[in-house]
């Protein structure tokens, strides 16, 4: 009796590896195949990447679903981070009323996406990128396929862009750069918008700017029109609307999302995060008034 668990688990075990080596061969075929890589050089990077359990942990709880609203909002908004987020837009002024210019994007909610993703620039991720996607796509069967594909755009985008894949940090889902953005995201919508021939979100606030107010364009943001709003300040539909239901303390509070919101939900797609990103938007435009 105590040996057939045993067994189990160890047969188990085997077959996980197996199917991992194997996803790990058919993706070294493919981009050798489909894209052009030396097989040695995409077996060498695979080679290098490091499988971290941490990453799966992390992933398998994100904040967005183990916390209330009020719980969550509480990290987000915060007066140190409408501070900075005033001084960030101070400093970039110019390059955030041409994005809302070109884009259509308010100035705040560009300002404020990269506020909460890595507290404007400071805090870009302490991982790798290749070993959370290389974790993720080989180790983390129930989005494993995602992040092969994103494992793909990283190494796509490592050759665009010259830069080794072994060196990015950024976080455990292997978003990088002043806006965290996934492989697929950076090579789709961010935009050189200091013009210096360079697509660059790990060391350009400029580009990043363009980049995040690009994002929302591309993914039908209404210029003027309606985010979210408290049930009782509602007079009616005004375009695509649905009820949306957060909890303060044990308490049920009732908003209207517009179709905006959603917009906002592309970016991170948790009703939270998109509550959180708007409301330190508001913040920030509320402090420019004041100022």
């Amino acid at each position: 009796m105590t040996r057939f668990p045993i067994v189990l688990l160890i047969a188990l075990f085997s077959l996980s590896v197996m199917a991992a080596t194997s996803d790990r061969e058919r993706f070294v075929e493919r981009m050798v195949r489909e894209e052009g890589f030396e097989r040695e050089q995409v077996s060498a990077w695979l080679d290098a990447a490091r499988h971290d359990e941490a990453v799966i942990e992390r992933i398998s709880a994100p904040a967005e679903k183990v916390l209330e609203w009020g719980e969550y909002r509480g990290i987000f908004l915060t007066p140190e981070r409408v501070k900075q987020g005033r001084a960030f837009m101070a400093r970039h002024r110019e390059t955030l009323a041409r994005a809302e210019r070109r884009y259509g994007v308010p100035s705040e909610l560009v300002a404020a996406i990269i506020g909460i993703e890595t507290f404007y620039g400071r805090h870009a991720g302490n991982d790798r990128v290749l070993d959370a996607l290389f974790t993720l796509g080989f180790g983390y069967p129930p989005r494993a396929d995602f992040f092969r594909e994103e494992l793909r755009h990283f190494l796509l985008l490592a050759r665009d862009q010259g830069f080794d894949p072994r060196d990015p940090m950024g976080s455990y889902a292997g978003a990088m750069g002043y806006g965290q953005f996934i492989a697929s995201s950076y090579r789709h919508y961010a935009v050189d918008f200091d013009g210096d021939g360079v697509v660059d979100l790990f060391d350009s606030p400029v580009d990043a700017i363009g980049s995040v107010a690009n994002y929302f364009h591309e993914h039908h943001w209404h210029p003027g029109a309606p985010v979210v709003m408290p049930l009782e300040q509602w007079r009616g539909p005004v375009g695509e609307t649905r009820l949306l239901r957060l909890t303060v303390e044990g308490r049920q509070q009732d908003w209207i999302a517009h179709a905006n919101f959603d917009v906002i939900t592309r970016y991170n797609h948790s009703d939270l995060y998109a509550m959180a990103a708007w409301s330190l938007a508001q913040r920030l435009q509320e402090a420019a008034l004041d100022e």
